[in-house]
């Protein structure tokens, strides 16, 4: 009976110390100021994207097939012909669909039910223009072989890693001027980084939205504007209050 006696008080020694250590270690949390912080860097983009569609139409989805696989064949050997790499041009979309007339109610009061009447079909690509001041000549030259809907415009940067670098460096230094004030303010002085984290990126290519195009419509190559992309980076940021 001792033997166990003296088992079960040591066994008590031994696992209470567990149970008041994170109570302790809580109670030596050094103070500490977390802030937020956000950085942006704008870059003229070296890239345009695309978005550019044949349609046609045709009494059979065969006709309307036919006609539109020419154009688009004669759209994308233009394409290469340009310089612009196969890699860099994706069909994005294919589709053939039923066109139909309009049901319609006669003088009499009977209703003429919908007819079928032909096919559309559309085949869309996306094509990634790595020479900015082409861009103009390769829509005009796109509408002229055959292209007919689309517009979409997207400009980007092949490689924003630098962009990215330099916005993150400015959202740091965005969140120690922020924890400067706050710990001065407290009386205070900033410490050591405790921790730090980033928690969004954001990039936001100039996107010139979509527009309808009619063939014959360019006569002349397309003025283009590329603007600026922003490059965004929030980070949250957890340094020491000194008193």
């Amino acid at each position: 009976m001792k033997t166990w006696y003296r088992h079960t008080v040591a066994c008590l020694f031994i696992v209470a110390p567990l149970f008041i250590q994170p109570a302790m270690a809580e109670d030596r949390l050094e103070p500490r100021i977390i802030v937020s912080g956000e950085g942006t860097v704008e870059i003229a983009p070296d890239m345009a994207i695309l978005s550019l569609v044949v349609m046609r139409e045709a009494p059979t989805a065969e006709g309307a097939l036919a006609t539109n696989s020419e154009a688009m064949t004669e759209v994308m050997k233009a394409l290469t012909g340009a310089g612009i790499a196969e890699r860099d041009i994706q069909t994005t979309q294919f589709s053939i669909q039923p066109r139909y007339t309009r049901e319609t109610r006669k003088a009499d009061g009977t209703i003429e039910t919908r007819k079928l009447e032909g096919y559309t079909v559309r085949n869309g690509v996306n094509v990634r223009v790595r020479d900015i001041d082409a861009v103009g000549e390769v829509l005009d030259m796109s509408v002229r072989l055959g292209v007919n809907e689309g517009g979409d415009i997207q400009f980007s940067n092949a490689d924003p890693t630098k962009a990215l670098e330099r916005a993150r460096s400015n959202a740091v230094k965005d969140a120690l001027d922020k924890a400067r004030g706050l710990a001065s303010a407290a009386g205070g002085k900033v410490g050591r980084v405790l921790e730090i984290s980033e928690h969004n990126i954001g990039a936001h290519p100039m996107n010139m939205g979509r527009r309808e195009m009619a063939m014959d419509s360019m006569k002349v190559s397309v003025p283009i504007a590329a603007g600026e992309n922003t490059y965004r980076v929030s980070i949250r940021l957890s340094v020491a209050l000194e008193q």
